[in-house]
Order: structure tokens, then C-alpha cells, then sequence
């Protein structure tokens, strides 16, 4: 099976980079599944029932959320009606959370995906442990008997953390990408026990910014500590920013695993096609 996950895509020109790319890279790259974190979709904050259709008309198949999840109020009533929208699986149980943490996708050619969302503890809000319900999800759909793939979207700040989820899910996932740091970490693997694994994505959104923000109100944060308004999205042209991984069919584990980056100011990435 041919995935790619794609970053966290950052207000309108991120959306348009999903909207200007994807469509070709699903032909080019032969792709079976598609997976896009747009937490940050709706100006940047938050996702809404359009900037979601924007995203699946484009090409996605299921899109992750994060942090800000619930930044924007039609969130409250858009992740219990959108199974395609998948929110971070440790918010706490016992508590009436909209949504769901992970989801059974089926392609068009019938094979079954899971993908789940987790958010780390690590410098981010106080949710229930992330490896607690990893082990929860990965056990509801074990790759391989249930799953024929396994795409883990982890959303957190600290590297390490990140990186010992990959450890965790190594074997058990088809890939584990790292999320919400916004920029795009040179560590895309396969782990020892067949696991794709990238600390993180990287934005889809302006790099000519602050972490895909205009930068004139974050550098006045920075060097006066005072805010004089909202932060809003760079609206340069933005990088499309992901990972392609290709699985063995038998097993759900990962062969192949490259860096995507189309457009804006990075360097170029685009996996070769047999």
C-alpha cells in the first residue's frame, strides 16, 4: 500500500498548497491513502466544516487534529458528525469528548486503515498518557489481522517524546509521524521492527514566518513581551510538507519511506516512482 501523511497544514495558503498539490501527487506517487493534519486549517487555528471539505476535495482521506482542536465552536458538533475527522485519542475517557481518537478507513479497493491522533504531555496540556492509549488503539485493530495499515499521527513538542512513541508503536504501526513543531525533521526511517517513523512533518504553510505565522506579532512577543493583536498566517506561497511510505502488503510494515516537499521556499522532495 502506497500512504502519505502530510503536515500540519497552516490557514488559507497551506490549504492551497493541500488544494494545488495533492491531487497530482495522489496520480504521480500511486497513492492508496491519504492523511492530513489540519488542526491549524482554519486561519490557523482550529478546524471548520469548510476548511475540512476543502481539504477532502483536494484529496485527503482523513484528517488529524491537535491542540488546537477545538479553537474554533462548530468543532463541538463537526468531529461527532465527520468520521473522517480524527481528534487526539488521550483526551480523558470519562469525559464526553466529541469525536474519536481513531477511526477503520477502507480504501477504494476494499483494504482496511487505521489511523489514530495522540497528543503528547510534554510542554503541552495535561491529557491522559498518550503510550496508555496508543496500546488501546493499536490493540482495537492489530496490523495485520484487523488493519492492513497503521498510520499514528503523534502531536507533540518534545523530540524525545516523539521519538519514543516511535519505539513503542515500532512493529505494530505502519508509520509514526510526528506533528504540531512545525518544522521538518531529517530523521525520516524505518525502524528495526519495520516501522516508518519522522520526528516531524514539517508545516504545510509559509516558511517566510514564524512557525507559519505572519511574523510581525510574534517578534514583537519576542522582543517587547507585549501583543498588540492576533496572530495570523503567513500568506506567502506555502510548502507542501509529508512523508510517502510504502508498506508490504503481507504484512503492513513499511519498505519504503521518503520526504515529501513540494512548493514555497524549502529544498524540493519528491519520492521516485517505479
Amino acid at each position: 500500500m502506497r500512504l502519505a501523511i502530510f503536515g500540519d497544514v497552516v490557514g488559507h495558503t497551506g490549504r492551497r498548497a493541500v488544494q494545488d498539490h495533492l491531487p497530482g501527487l495522489r496520480e504521480t506517487l500511486k497513492l492508496d491513502f491519504v492523511v492530513v493534519n489540519a488542526e491549524n486549517a482554519a486561519a490557523g487555528f482550529g478546524i471548520t466544516k469548510g476548511t475540512a471539505e476543502d481539504l477532502f476535495d483536494a484529496g485527503a482521506d482523513a484528517l488529524t487534529l491537535g491542540n488546537h482542536a477545538w479553537d474554533q465552536a462548530e468543532a463541538l458538533t463537526l468531529l461527532d458528525q465527520e468520521p473522517r475527522l480524527i481528534r487526539p485519542a488521550n483526551y480523558p475517557q470519562d469525559l464526553p469528548i466529541p469525536g474519536k481518537g481513531a477511526n477503520l478507513f477502507h480504501t477504494a479497493d476494499g483494504r482496511s486503515v487505521l489511523v489514530t491522533n495522540l497528543m503528547g504531555r510534554l510542554y503541552m496540556d495535561p491529557l491522559d498518557d498518550p503510550f496508555v492509549a496508543a496500546e488501546r488503539e493499536l490493540s482495537n485493530a492489530p496490523l495485520g489481522q484487523v488493519a492492513d495499515a497503521v498510520i499514528v499521527d503523534f502531536h507533540g513538542e518534545a523530540t524525545s517524546e516523539k521519538m519514543a512513541m516511535g519505539l513503542f508503536c515500532d512493529g505494530r504501526a505502519s508509520v509514526v509521524v510526528g506533528t504540531h513543531t512545525h518544522v521538518p525533521t531529517a530523521d525520516a526511517r524505518i525502524l528495526s521492527r519495520g516501522t516508518a517513523y519522522i520526528t516531524d512533518l514539517g508545516m504545510t504553510g509559509d516558511y517566510d514566518s514564524v512557525i507559519g505565522m505572519d511574523k510581525e506579532e510574534p517578534m514583537r512577543r519576542f522582543t517587547s513581551r507585549l501583543r498588540s493583536g492576533r496572530m495570523i498566517p503567513a500568506e506567502g506561497e506555502a510548502t507542501l510538507s509529508g512523508l510517502f511510505v510504502e508498506t508490504d502488503d503481507r504484512t503492513g510494515l513499511a519498505v519504503r519511506c521518503e520526504p515529501i516537499r513540494v512548493g514555497g521556499l524549502l529544498s524540493q522532495a519528491m519520492p521516485g516512482v517505479a
